[in-house]
């Protein structure tokens, strides 16, 4: 096994030494850390109010976003098309 030495503030292993659970290894709380975890993990989380709600804002801000970029675009293409 290869092993690597890292350095880390104290206030980040007190916060790692925090998550790790007994028995387990530096290394191995890091991995489960790391880890992605599948989007199905999360169901349940929100209520269905909240979770209408942050869909909501979402989308506005997708619209917002869009209008922007629509304009931005509007504008490189008129700015191109008076050469």
């Amino acid at each position: 096994m290869v092993v690597k030495t890292i350095t880390v503030t104290a206030s980040a292993y007190g916060a790692l030494k925090s998550l790790k659970l007994p028995r387990e290894s530096f290394s191995d709380a890091i991995i489960r850390i790391a880890k992605r975890k599948p989007l199905s993990e999360f169901f349940g989380v929100l209520g269905r109010s909240t979770g209408e709600r942050m869909e909501k804002a979402i989308a506005d801000a997708r619209k917002k976003r869009n209008k922007a970029h629509r304009a931005r675009v509007d504008y490189i293409v008129k700015s191109f098309s008076e050469r």
